[in-house]
């Protein structure tokens, strides 16, 4: 077996020595949080699925698929409002798990609730982008009242989350032939 004659790598350093980015790249950290929760780069926005999702198959199962459009819009909307909250509030209490994060019926109760969440779920996504944003933000910092989250976790767990449920989103609606064409 031949030796490797090249020179060493050099130790790349660990989160955990403390150090913390700086300057451009703190705003360049940020900036790339932003964009994975504000989303558009790898797929469509949260939104982009939601718009013009017809009225009347907001609470249709298509075949195959576990929940109705009404059901992943207010489960995206509650696990997200509870993960900002979560992030910024002490007195935060969660809903019971699982069954706290999901409506109990698969239609939405009339048009004003599924505009209602709609609107909550953009206001709470861009209160988290604020936060993020923040340079008083300590990305790094635990959570006083977590064990052991911080806030880049939290926008990195929220950014996944929806990401998951927004692909469910486009299959569903695709599905029930409510997506536009491509």
């Amino acid at each position: 077996m031949k030796k490797n004659k090249s020179k060493p790598r050099a130790k790349a350093k660990s989160a955990s020595s403390g150090k913390r980015p700086t300057g451009n790249t703190d705003a360049a950290l940020r900036q790339h949080v932003v964009d994975l929760l504000k989303g558009g780069s790898a797929h469509v926005h949260f939104t982009d699925a939601l718009d013009d999702f017809p009225p009347n198959k907001r609470g249709t199962f298509a075949q195959g698929l576990q929940h109705t459009g009404w059901q992943l819009l207010e489960h995206s909307r509650i696990a997200q409002w509870d993960i900002l909250e979560f992030s910024r509030n002490p007195k935060h209490l969660s809903p019971g798990f699982p069954e706290g994060y999901w409506p109990k019926t698969p239609n939405p109760p009339g048009e004003a609730e599924w505009e209602n969440s709609v609107k909550a779920f953009q206001r709470d996504l861009h209160e988290m982008v604020e936060l993020v944003k923040n340079p008083r933000t300590d990305l790094f910092a635990k959570i006083p009242h977590g064990d052991g989250q911080t806030i880049l976790r939290q926008a990195l767990v929220l950014a996944d989350h929806n990401s998951y449920h927004l692909g469910q989103l486009v299959d569903l609606r695709r599905a029930l032939g409510a997506w536009p064409a491509e």
